[in-house]
């Protein structure tokens, strides 16, 4: 009965993403062509949309659905796992390079640093604290790891902890260095969707006595709509090779600290 219960819920988280997916692409989608894409009944279409629309992954319309005019979408934890992965994979692995057994260090929600935590097992004696409620799963199965999870109000579209509660657990810690990545880059500044959110890497920042900002080329030239900092207010900035010529002079110019991953086949990067 359990193993029919969990493969009924992976279908249903399958089927819900590639539903989302299928929506971005397209803008807007009729019930009708829901039920004949996905091969499943009216009422199944309508509750995914339901609980889809409950997540801030897409909104409904009368007699179907659209996507969300503001960018939720795209800061969610549903489509940020599948975007720009290699070149997530390639800034993670340079990261991990600037940590050693026994540093204390911040992750924060975002997907890059989910990718960071794959070189952590390995390490031991790190004090680890994060918001991220996958983050804390995936270290709680690391023995050789002092976990400290940041609890406050559980955001199920990031898959995180935010809110007052949150950034006073923050404000009673110092780390060694925090990891973390934002929406977009826009200029020389980092933005955000969610003002909860800023309010929670404002306050990792303030913890931290180095920073290190990690977004791929993706990010940069993209919008959102909360100032987050300049990017000189970081101590390094990791991105990928697909950053073009001009904006990494233009950053260099700002006296901002780059670092270029290098993805390849085989996830391996070169500084």
């Amino acid at each position: 009965m359990n193993m029919l219960h969990l493969a009924e819920t992976g279908t249903v988280a399958t089927r819900r993403r590639a539903m989302v997916d299928y929506v971005m692409s397209r803008g807007n989608v009729e019930i009708d062509e829901l039920v004949t894409r996905f091969e499943t009944s009216r009422m199944t279409i309508h509750r995914d949309l339901q609980a889809l629309s409950a997540q801030g992954l897409l909104r409904r319309v009368h007699g179907g659905v659209t996507t969300l005019p503001n960018g939720i979408a795209e800061s969610s934890m549903l489509y940020r796992r599948r975007r720009a992965m290699r070149e997530k994979k390639a800034i993670a692995a340079l990261a991990a390079g600037m940590i050693v057994s026994g540093d204390v260090i911040a992750l924060d929600d975002s997907t890059t640093t989910c990718c960071v935590v794959d070189h952590l097992a390995t390490m031991g004696g790190l004090t680890v604290v994060t918001n991220s409620l996958g983050i804390a799963s995936t270290l709680a199965a690391m023995p050789a790891i002092s976990l400290i999870a940041l609890g406050g109000r559980y955001h199920p579209t990031f898959d995180a902890f935010f809110g007052l509660m949150c950034e006073q657990a923050i404000g009673a810690l110092r780390v060694g260095t925090l990891f973390m990545s934002v929406s977009a880059v826009h200029g020389v500044n980092a933005y955000h969707q969610e003002q909860d959110i800023v309010k929670a890497k404002h306050a990792l920042m303030r913890s931290a006595d180095r920073r290190v900002l990690m977004a791929d080329s993706t990010k940069f030239g993209s919008n959102a709509l909360n100032r987050l900092a300049d990017l000189s207010e970081f101590d390094v900035v990791i991105t990928d090779d697909g950053l073009d010529r001009a904006t990494r002079d233009r950053l260099l110019d700002h006296g901002v600290t780059l670092r270029v991953a290098r993805p390849c086949a085989s996830d391996t990067v070169k500084a």
